[in-house]
């Protein structure tokens, strides 16, 4: 499936890109724009209930499992030294200012594609370290860190559809991504399901 990125086509250093992926960036970076700012305001709340003595609950703290107190205070939260959500915050505002410009038509110079698809590798793979960790180490899930997780799969898989066809329109590699790019969004989706399933099963709705 190509809806998003069929009407690429390479015009030396700029591209002319589909409103559907200027669609998707600009909805998914204000998706995990919010998200990880939200992820913000709840770790200052954690820390300020800490400080006064008071219970440390969250609002988004659903079950022992489910919520952001059993994830934002831990080490994995703060991999770089700092909260995570900043690098969100920082990420997804360029990433939703790129949908906007692709949604009105501005063709995109090479350099801020390949920036773009480098910032989208550096996050799945991110993403799927922490997706580890907190399955596997914290054993337990955000709810708000989720929704970064949820965005970020179609955000790389179609950004690096479109790059595919762009930047190598006849390798078989381009052409597999980009004939099959949906498919491959939700395989992804699955597995992610699968494993939490695996992991947590029924104790997901104790």
């Amino acid at each position: 499936m190509t809806d998003l990125i069929d009407d690429v086509e390479t015009t030396g250093e700029s591209t002319v890109t589909s409103r559907g992926l200027g669609l998707l960036l600009l909805i998914g970076g204000a998706i995990g724009l919010f998200s990880a700012a939200v992820l913000i305001v709840e770790k200052i709340n954690f820390l300020d209930d800490k400080a006064a003595g008071r219970p440390t609950s969250l609002g988004c703290d659903i079950n022992p499992i489910v919520g952001c107190g059993n994830v934002i205070n831990t080490d994995q939260a703060s991999a770089f030294g700092f909260p995570n959500p900043l690098m969100g915050v920082a990420g997804f505002a360029i990433v939703a200012t790129i949908g906007a410009l692709v949604l009105a038509g501005v063709k995109l110079p090479t350099f801020v594609w390949g920036g773009l698809q480098a910032g989208a590798l550096f996050g799945i793979g991110f993403v799927t370290w922490l997706q580890y960790q907190s399955l596997y180490e914290i054993q337990g899930l955000c709810p708000y860190c989720m929704v970064v997780w949820a965005v970020m799969i179609p955000i790389f898989v179609w950004v690096t559809a479109r790059n595919l066809r762009a930047w190598a329109p006849t390798n078989p590699v381009s052409r597999f991504v980009g004939d099959w790019t949906l498919l491959i969004a939700i395989l992804w989706y699955v597995a992610v399901l699968a494993a939490i399933w695996f992991k947590f099963g029924s104790d997901l709705w104790a």
